[in-house]
């Protein structure tokens, strides 16, 4: 690596992830309404057995709508996932300490090091 490199060469700007569309995001729709249809059933299912007499039924009678608050939340992280950090909170993320630079350099020079003796010997990866 060259003096005139940039050890951090991660941009935090351009490295946020898009918010999910397509077939990803009928993916994800489709889970969380099937899930939210299966905690909507527990619930009652559990609510039944709790008004019968069943203790312990009374646990999972709160339990299913907080698993199924959890899923929304989880659900919303997944197809807006942006919403969550700033640009701020990204770029404090993509920096290092000044004590870990000169570990950085090291460990970037010896990716470098295996990435070169890989290309000039192909075979001594690959078993036969």
């Amino acid at each position: 690596m060259g003096d005139g490199e940039q050890l951090n060469a991660v941009d935090p700007a351009s490295s946020t992830a898009a918010r999910l569309t397509g077939a990803e995001a009928v993916k994800a729709h489709v889970t969380l309404a099937v899930g939210l249809a299966l905690c909507i059933a527990a619930f009652f299912f559990e609510i039944r057995r709790a008004l019968g007499g069943n203790s312990l039924s009374w646990a999972y009678v709160f339990e299913w709508p907080l698993l199924g608050g959890f899923a929304v939340y989880m659900w919303w992280k997944v197809i807006h996932p942006e919403s969550g950090a700033t640009k701020d909170e990204s770029a404090r993320a993509a920096q290092i300490a000044p004590e870990f630079n000169g570990m950085l350099a090291a460990w970037q020079a010896h990716q470098e090091e295996l990435t070169h003796s890989r290309e000039d010997n192909p075979s001594d990866g690959e078993h036969s």
